[in-house]
């Protein structure tokens, strides 16, 4: 299947390799920014320097404005490669049904042909976006938090492999239930445009013999068991955001706690401690978003799959290699 689906990205490969190079340089410029507020802190705000508060809010500055233009060139790249390959996805299959027999177009069916070419193709297009930037730049920022975390101090930085173990050990168990959810809701889908497009294609039958009551409640039966199952999913990944919120918290708590020893036992300063703070936010999101990442990613696999069932289908029937010339007939008037 990963094969099938990546082999579509053709033009579209130095732009997805691009990507996740810009959104390296991204993540560098930002994790470095909040070690550098230290500094303007310590040597700069307590010490009562101007020059320092200047030198370092002008080093900030420029680090910002490389971070965005980074990141917007990442974006570029990455909406440019998976809007692509979504492209060449939807022709791919196209091409192939319309060398399908009646059998074939029978085994998938038109409303699950025509869901692969739109949803299906949607949700690849935005998990290889999401691959390409936030798969890449949430683990990355997550690994330099935690470098700069124990570089500042290696000790308060315990806290967050603690937290870390806690919201990690969360989200697997969320995400396994989140996942077999998500491959129901598919086929439920099927089901709905396959009463809908039974209803349009038949609508002069179905008015002819006033069906029109049967079919609303086929429909009104289809749209409540996909919106129960909706449900049902949304409920549980909405428990991200309490969850990581008590985390997070937590984290903040335990922080000011030992910190406020540490800096009056000289080992730590305000700024230091400032800049543990926004490492923590960043930590804890990166992990948020690798949560989601894995959730769009299990959501995508079923699409994926329903795609590259459809691309690597071959046909019952096929055009002969040879084909035997027709005979010219003469016409003579009488």
């Amino acid at each position: 299947m990963l094969k099938t689906l990546l082999s579509q990205v053709k033009q579209y490969k130095a732009a997805a390799l691009l990507t996740p190079l810009w959104t390296t340089a991204e993540v560098i410029m930002g994790v470095l920014i909040p070690y550098v507020t230290a500094s303007l802190i310590d040597k700069g705000i307590n010490a009562g320097s101007m020059p320092e508060v200047y030198k370092y809010g002008g080093l900030m500055l420029l680090m910002a404005c490389f971070s965005t233009l980074f990141g917007i060139l990442a974006a570029r790249f990455a909406a440019y490669s998976s809007s692509g390959l979504a492209a060449n996805l939807r022709m791919a299959m196209y091409e192939n049904i319309q060398s399908f027999s009646f059998s074939d177009i029978d085994k998938y069916s038109t409303a699950g042909l025509v869901t692969r070419m739109t949803t299906d193709v949607s949700n690849i297009q935005n998990a290889f976006q999401m691959l390409l930037r936030t798969s890449f730049r949430a683990p990355l920022n997550m690994l330099f938090s935690l470098f700069m975390c124990f570089f500042i101090n290696g000790r308060l930085s315990v806290v967050f492999l603690i937290a870390m173990l806690v919201l990690s050990t969360f989200l697997y168990l969320l995400i396994r239930r989140a996942s077999k959810l998500f491959v129901q809701i598919f086929e439920k889908y099927d089901s709905l445009n396959g009463v809908i497009q039974e209803n349009i294609d038949a609508i002069r039958v179905v008015k002819a013999y006033v069906r029109e009551d049967h079919e609303m409640s086929k429909f009104d039966k289809a749209a409540l068991s996909l919106y129960t199952l909706n449900v049902k999913a949304e409920s549980l990944m909405a428990l991200n955001h309490p969850v990581m919120n008590l985390v997070v918290y937590g984290c903040i708590i335990s922080i000011s706690w030992f910190g406020a020893h540490y800096i009056v036992g000289g080992t730590l300063t305000t700024g230091q401690l400032t800049s543990l703070f926004t490492y923590i936010m960043t930590v804890m999101t990166s992990l948020m978003m690798l949560s989601m990442i894995f959730v769009q990613l299990t959501q995508s696999a079923a699409s994926g799959k329903r795609i590259a069932d459809v691309i690597d289908e071959e046909p019952d029937m096929s055009d002969p290699e040879f084909i035997l010339p027709i005979p010219k007939v003469e016409i003579t008037h009488l």
